[in-house]
């Protein structure tokens, strides 16, 4: 019973508000503070558990009121409306109640990749940037540009930014993967649509605790920058190439005029890259519902098709289709295509956690 499993959820907020009180932890900042963190998450489900509990005891005191002579209709109205209201309220708390993705309030790192397509792919990467960009100015979100290297046809080959507001993770996680463009390039003289695809990847931030890295399995390369930048850019040998060994991944950055800033921003995006492989063996030995619970966010698959020809942007995964690409790539508004997503992932983590 639903009310059975929300009251654990109203002893520990009571709990927690004994203890907050008590001088133990007054005089225990660090304490203090992640309790306060947990009594602040659990805020909404406690609110909503105690409205739903009082509305259940109303429901029983009506219902005995039903066969008073003076009070009977009135009670039967009062049944209605309280009836009425109480599916909601548990679709509320069910959505409440699903385990939280520990990762769902951090900031990210959003790489784009070109892939197949040659010049198109390069240019599609650039206008997806643009997209996200307009997107996150839409959230109130800050974005850095941590690494860039364009093509010549006025794209980019890859670009990783740093996405910085509330709920990034939570609402970008499902971006990662293949995505499909279908466009008559400008070069094109017989007007034939031609197919590109382009990888993202969405890295949560990490702490240093968080991924610890051996020194010793790291090459790093110093060289001079190259590509737009002015004159000073190959002044320098300022650009940095960082190996990790074990693993073979490869990261570069010249964005920025000092050596030491490179390197800085070269091994964050290292250690949020090796995070996320973390990620994915934990979710291969949990097997599949662990899966299905946080999206396997592999880049193989072809998540979404942008049909610029027929105004038409299709999510594979959920078989979504609007014949609104314009707007959405123009003002940013991925809401349109990423809320369904998130109200699925949500349907589907209610049924696997059989609340």
């Amino acid at each position: 019973m639903l009310k059975d499993k929300l009251q654990p959820f109203i002893n520990r907020y009571e709990e927690i508000n004994n203890l907050l009180i008590s001088p133990d932890i007054t005089n225990d900042i660090k304490r203090m503070t992640a309790l306060s963190k947990e009594q602040s998450n659990m805020q909404p489900i406690v609110t909503i558990a105690r409205e739903y509990i009082t509305l259940l005891n109303d429901i029983e005191d009506n219902k005995i009121m039903l066969d008073d002579p003076e009070l009977g209709e009135l009670a039967k109205d009062e049944l209605k409306e309280l009836e009425t209201r109480k599916p909601k309220l548990e679709e509320e708390i069910k959505v409440l109640m699903i385990p939280k993705d520990p990762n769902d309030d951090k900031n990210i790192y959003l790489e784009l990749r070109a892939g197949t397509g040659g010049d198109e792919a390069a240019i599609f990467v650039g206008d997806l940037f643009r997209g996200y960009l307009r997107y996150a100015e839409n959230n109130g979100w800050k974005v850095e540009i941590m690494s860039s290297s364009e093509s010549d046809s006025g794209g980019y080959k890859e670009v990783v930014i740093l996405v910085k507001g509330d709920h990034v993770y939570s609402k970008l996680k499902f971006e990662g993967g293949t995505h499909r463009v279908q466009r008559v390039p400008a070069t094109e003289s017989q007007g034939r649509v031609h197919t590109s695809a382009i990888t993202v990847a969405v890295m949560p931030e990490v702490d240093d605790v968080e991924v610890d890295i051996d020194p010793n399995d790291l090459k790093i390369d110093v060289m001079r920058a190259s590509g737009n930048g002015g004159q000073s850019v190959n002044t320098t040998d300022s650009a940095v190439r960082i190996t990790h060994i074990p693993s073979g991944i490869v990261v570069t950055n010249q964005d920025q005029k000092s050596q030491h800033k490179n390197k800085d921003r070269a091994m964050k995006v290292l250690k949020a890259k090796l995070y996320e492989i973390e990620i994915q063996k934990k979710m291969d030995s949990e097997g599949a519902t662990r899966k299905e619970q946080v999206g396997t966010g592999d880049r193989s698959g072809r998540i979404r098709t942008y049909n610029y020809p027929q105004n038409r942007i299709s999510d594979h995964r959920i078989n979504l289709t609007l014949y609104r690409l314009d707007y959405i790539m123009n003002d940013g508004l991925f809401d349109e295509v990423i809320d369904p997503l998130i109200a699925d992932h949500q349907s589907k983590l209610i049924e696997v956690n059989g609340l």
